[in-house]
């Protein structure tokens, strides 16, 4: 009976020896490819995610930028100079940003100021939507990752008589 005990005693030794042999270097070095994989996943979505915040922090900036210029100029009299078409080219000179020393062109923007790492350009056209307004079109632009954006806000000054 002895001899019985023993060998199940030795039986249940060698199963539990076999289980608990551990990984072997081949399942050690899948489990740490597999682990490197979903670590660069997620840095390279780490890197996408600041991408998109920076990008979302410039359009904030630049709407707060532009909104702040279209109430500044919605304070001023109707016949301030700042309201003025300055360079005569009406509603086909709204969307214009640049500056061309060339008047013949007429490829610019009326008026530009800058905060920061921000261009603030703004437009003018009178009677535009109707007789006795002038259509202002505030335009913000900016570097973003070697390319440049934009945002803009439209507004029309009514004339008061």
């Amino acid at each position: 009976m002895r001899d019985h005990k023993n060998a199940s005693k030795a039986s249940a030794n060698a199963k539990r020896s076999e289980a608990q042999r551990g990984f072997s270097i081949i399942e050690v070095m899948i489990a740490i490819s597999i682990l490197s994989v979903g670590i660069l996943a997620l840095a390279s979505m780490q890197v996408s995610a600041m991408r998109g915040n920076s990008f979302a922090s410039g359009v904030t900036e630049g709407s707060t930028w532009a909104a702040d210029q279209i109430e500044k100029l919605m304070k001023l009299p109707w016949d301030d100079p700042s309201l003025e078409d300055a360079d005569g080219d009406g509603a086909n000179g709204l969307d214009d940003i640049g500056f061309d020393d060339n008047s013949a062109t007429n490829s610019d923007a009326d008026f530009r100021a800058t905060q920061g790492g921000f261009s603030i350009h703004w437009n003018v056209a009178p009677d535009v939507v109707t007789t006795n307004t002038k259509t202002v079109n505030v335009i913000v632009t900016w570097m973003d990752h070697s390319a440049q954006k934009r945002v803009s806000m439209q507004r029309v000054v009514a004339r008061i008589l």
